[in-house]
């Protein structure tokens, strides 16, 4: 690689990550207008992770009152996260892949799936049969795949959505 090549790719790796600021901000900013609008006290925390935005919503009380924000299985957290890429969208003119979290929802379900990819993956090597997933969300299943391919084996995502789920196979 000649050093015009490689100071192109450190400035494409330095406008991403500035894109990817960005993002954070004006979802920052918009998650805020949400808390003001319900009245909902929260600390916002913005991040890039595995290159794409990463915004948290925490509360330092221990309040129960995100967990409104959370709804019944993550189901308005999606939602949330869903309005929230819009909102960037409208800014940016770009498709946005933000993951939004709130109250360590999806921190502490990344580790419960994570644990469940573990013991799919376990199951496989111990019975050499492939071992079919419940249906999941499309985070739930990146989880899990990256879970296998921790594991050594390889896995699959089959089904249509909203039964969309992980088929692991043996190595």
């Amino acid at each position: 690689m000649t050093e015009g090549t490689t100071s192109a790719a450190a400035a494409e790796g330095g406008d991403t990550l500035t894109r990817l600021e960005q993002e954070g901000e004006i979802a920052a900013d918009y998650l805020e207008g949400l808390l003001d609008i319900a009245d909902l006290d929260g600390d916002i925390d913005m991040d890039v992770e595995a290159d794409r935005a990463a915004v948290s919503i925490i509360s330092d009380s221990g309040s129960r009152d995100l967990q409104k924000l959370v709804g019944r299985d993550g189901e308005v957290l999606e939602a949330l996260q869903e309005l929230t890429r819009l909102a960037v969208h409208r800014e940016t003119g770009d498709r946005s892949r933000l993951m939004l979290d709130i109250a360590g929802f999806r921190a502490k379900k990344r580790s419960e799936l994570a644990e469940l990819g573990a013991k799919a993956a376990a199951e496989v090597k111990a019975g050499g049969q492939p071992v079919k997933l419940d249906p999941m969300t499309p985070f739930e299943r990146k989880v899990v795949h990256d879970a296998i391919a921790a594991a050594g084996l390889r896995s699959e995502s089959e089904g249509e959505e909203p039964q969309r789920f992980v088929v692991v196979l043996p190595a």
